[in-house]
């Protein structure tokens, strides 16, 4: 992609931190700039474009080269980073399994499917973050939604958009599968 102000190396790094870094690479450009952020996890193909809607930055586009991915996203206006985190309910793994110990429980797993089938919480439904605002309606609008992913960045993305339909009834579970403790469906 031509006229790319900087470029982000986030190879390796798995989520949140592709996420991160671009957050804190874009604060370093001027509005209308683009930066390319070159990464390894698959999880980005959601996490940077959900990101950059949430937080009022263009999305340009993904370029796949083999086992690398090229993200380019235009940096928003100066109100752009206004839009940044809600105050949504977190609560930790040990509360979540506290809670899900005492009965029947809704919990969203917003990672990939891979990510999925490795393993998950029992009871999660897997609704990856790219597929949320489309599959909102298979999450219940009334009782409590648990939104859970690796470390939380997701979850908190997922929550931020739900919020954005009108969702009130959400808690992100964090960090989630990434320091889970508790038993584990595949």
């Amino acid at each position: 992609m031509e006229n790319v102000t900087k470029t982000l190396d986030a190879k390796g790094l798995a989520c949140p931190m592709p996420v991160v870094r671009t957050k804190k690479a874009i604060e370093e450009l001027s509005a209308g700039d683009v930066l390319e952020v070159v990464v390894t996890d698959r999880g980005s193909i959601a996490d940077i474009p959900m990101w950059a809607k949430n937080t009022g930055h263009e999305y340009l586009e993904l370029v796949e080269e083999g086992d690398v991915m090229k993200h380019y996203v235009r940096k928003g206006g100066e109100q752009a980073s206004d839009k940044e985190e809600s105050q949504l309910k977190t609560i930790t793994n040990e509360e979540y399994l506290e809670i899900a110990d005492k009965g029947q429980v809704t919990l969203i797993d917003v990672r990939e499917p891979d990510e999925f089938t490795e393993g998950h919480a029992p009871g999660a439904k897997n609704i990856p973050l790219g597929q949320v605002e489309q599959r909102a309606d298979e999450i219940p609008a009334e009782g409590d939604v648990y939104i859970m992913c690796r470390s939380g960045g997701r979850a908190g993305m997922a929550c931020d958009t739900l919020e954005t339909l009108g969702r009130k009834n959400l808690i992100r579970v964090a960090p989630g599968m990434g320091d889970w403790d508790g038993p584990v469906e595949s």
